[in-house]
């Protein structure tokens, strides 16, 4: 008999800095996501399981409690733009075009494009971009619908809009716990800040998970830290739900056998993570319930849920959900876990269509809630490979310089603190703080975000913050960034996903070279006089990209592909844009040769070859 597991894992890192969001995806996501995913499912005869984070219910929490003046955008966003300097409507017009390019409506799309604006015209943006963030639930509301018919605003409009919405916020967290308690979904939590346990019991676990992987120096064991995450978690859970969780997503699907005792100690009846885990653990099918130490674990089906995650975002809704169906096996287990909020951006709709036509589809296949999955029989292991979701390891967290760094700054003050240690409760959330999982994956190589410099200052913050409650200096190597404070070796992070840039020598929009791949040429001997400071690179069906991001702009290229120089279309502006249409080549050495005044100043990258991939499958690089 077919059985299907559905879990959609929410979290958002705590974007908190000094009590103040800084940037507003929890506020975001709640009008667009958070409301909506148990909504639709709500509809039909299925059964599905959501796992909020404990910090996302936390942020909810807060912004229901402390409205406007908690959150950096809403502030800026009701003053009308007369009242902004030039850092303040820089920073908004930064959030204004983060809009991926599905969400860009019609409305939107002049606005959108453009540098400069007038009062009016900036008012008209800003409204518009929040009614393209609200789903579909909201858009259905009468107060909605109004402001949806209209495409020019007056300021106050937006002081009205978002207290609606803050309004709406408060009915998000009741809605989970009504359909819960009704038994039409199930709802897990993650320990509180989004920690990896295993890295914090014993970071020296990320080499067994992986023997090449280089740790960081002179750890101290944050054992006790974990489980005060764990507790944690479940009194937030409480408060919404009026009892304790019986199950975890554990942050990244990072499990240990020394975490799993934790989480038996905490009464924790069933955690999930990834087929490469069990696959590690010497099983094969994943279309089993297995056991360690009592604890049922489930593992997610990684083809199925990326497919969901990441491709059928271009398939028609029920060409998409007929694929799915006629893919699951006719008899197990199926556990399909990915990410519930961030893929829908990159749907037509939102992903209701899919949503609709998927679950429409699945009432005829018997879903499961987790409740279910504890009275089924399992399969016991004898042995729990560690590692997380990503590859069965723990790189994505551990291994580089940069992560490496973080965790020698956070075990250097856990080490200072115990020896001079007060009892202060601000003291001891700052720890929990920094040691979510979000600051070290965007640490170091993998992964890119326009606020690594933002997320750096928040994780240093929060051990700068305990020296001072310690009332001890504060040591000077916490006063230097981490990102680009030391000399990186030469790294080239592979592409993510297919782009299409607008090639206009510009940041047109947010995502524009979002899952780009990137080469660092301020490393190295020449980093103090290169021009060239970063290298994106991708490619779409048709065509290879290249963005350069310079010191200098007046210059002049060449490019050349296995020493044999190529044609290209290119833009100049903010960075240099280029287009070259693919040819036969499938894997290839890429030059640039950089002049000035005809006299050739250097070859970049100037730190490592630069041997450039096309055609990939991008499918496996969806992360949760």
């Amino acid at each position: 008999m077919l059985n299907l597991i559905l879990y959609f894992h929410m979290h958002q890192p705590d974007y908190r800095k000094k009590g103040i969001f800084f940037m507003p995806w929890v506020f975001l996501h709640s009008i667009k996501d958070y409301y909506d995913m148990p909504y639709i499912a709500s509809k039909f005869d299925v059964k599905v399981n959501f796992n909020l984070s404990a910090i996302l219910i936390e942020q909810i929490q807060t912004y229901i409690k402390e409205g406007i003046k908690a959150d950096k955008f809403l502030t800026l966003f009701i003053k009308h733009p007369s009242e902004l300097n030039k850092d303040e409507k820089k920073y908004l017009l930064k959030i204004l075009k983060s809009l991926s390019p599905k969400m860009i409506t019609s409305s939107l799309k002049t606005l959108f494009f453009k540098d400069c604006f007038s009062d009016n015209e900036f008012i008209d943006f800003e409204i518009l971009f929040l009614l393209s963030w609200c789903g579909g639930y909201l858009k259905s509301k009468p107060f909605i619908k109004a402001f949806l018919k209209k495409s020019h605003f007056k300021n106050e409009e937006k002081l009205e809009l978002v207290n609606y919405l803050l309004e709406f916020l408060k009915e998000i967290l009741p809605l989970y716990k009504n359909l819960q308690e009704n038994k039409k979904i199930s709802v897990t939590t993650t320990p509180y800040t989004h920690p990896i346990i295993p890295l914090l019991i014993d970071i020296n676990v990320a080499k067994k998970a992986n023997p090449n992987t280089i740790l960081p120096q002179n750890p101290v064991s944050l054992r006790d830290d974990a489980i005060l995450h764990i507790k944690k978690a479940k009194e937030i859970y409480k408060s919404v739900f009026s009892k304790f969780p019986f199950g975890f997503w554990p942050a990244e699907g990072g499990v240990d056998e020394k975490s799993i005792e934790l989480y038996k100690k905490e009464n924790i009846k069933i955690i999930a993570t990834d087929e490469a885990i069990l696959k590690k653990s010497g099983k094969n099918d994943i279309y089993k319930i297995y056991e360690f130490e009592d604890v049922k674990i489930i593992f997610r089906d990684h083809t199925l849920s990326d497919l969901i995650g990441f491709v059928y975002k271009d398939f028609k809704a029920e060409n998409a959900a007929e694929d799915f169906y006629n893919r699951i096996q006719k008899k197990g287990i199926i556990s399909v876990i990915l990410d519930g909020e961030n893929a829908w951006e990159y749907y037509d709709n939102n992903g209701i269509d899919f949503l609709n036509a998927f679950y429409k589809k699945l009432e005829n296949v018997n879903t499961l809630l987790l409740e279910d999955v504890l009275r089924f029989e399992s399969e016991k292991l004898d042995y729990l490979f560690p590692g997380s979701w990503i590859y069965g390891d723990f790189n994505t967290w551990v291994g580089d310089e940069e992560k490496n760094r973080a965790w020698e700054l956070l075990f250097q003050t856990k080490r200072d603190y115990l020896r001079h240690k007060i009892e202060n409760k601000k003291i001891t959330q700052n720890f929990l703080k920094a040691e979510a999982s979000d600051w070290f994956w965007w640490y170091g190589r993998g992964h890119y975000t326009e606020f690594s410099k933002e997320f750096d200052e928040i994780f240093r913050g929060y051990l700068i913050e305990i020296y001072e409650l310690l009332n001890l200096p504060v040591p000077n190597n916490l006063l230097n960034k981490i990102i680009g404070s030391y000399e990186l070796k030469s790294i080239i992070n592979e592409p993510k996903n297919y782009i299409t840039p607008v090639i206009d020598g510009k940041i047109t929009y947010f995502f524009e070279w979002v899952g780009s791949g990137y080469i660092d040429n301020l490393s190295g001997a020449m980093q103090n006089n290169a021009v060239v400071k970063r290298i994106y690179f991708g490619e779409d069906k048709e065509n290879i990209y290249f963005r350069l991001d310079c010191n200098d702009l007046d210059i002049d290229i060449e490019i050349f592909f296995n020493e044999k120089k190529q044609k290209f279309e290119m833009a100049k502006d903010e960075i240099i844009e280029i287009k070259i249409v693919k040819k036969d080549l499938k894997e290839f050495e890429v030059r640039f040769e950089i002049y000035k005044d005809n006299k050739l100043i250097e070859i970049a990258p100037n730190n490592t070859r630069f041997i450039m991939k096309i055609d990939r499958d991008y499918s496996r690089n969806w992360f949760i």
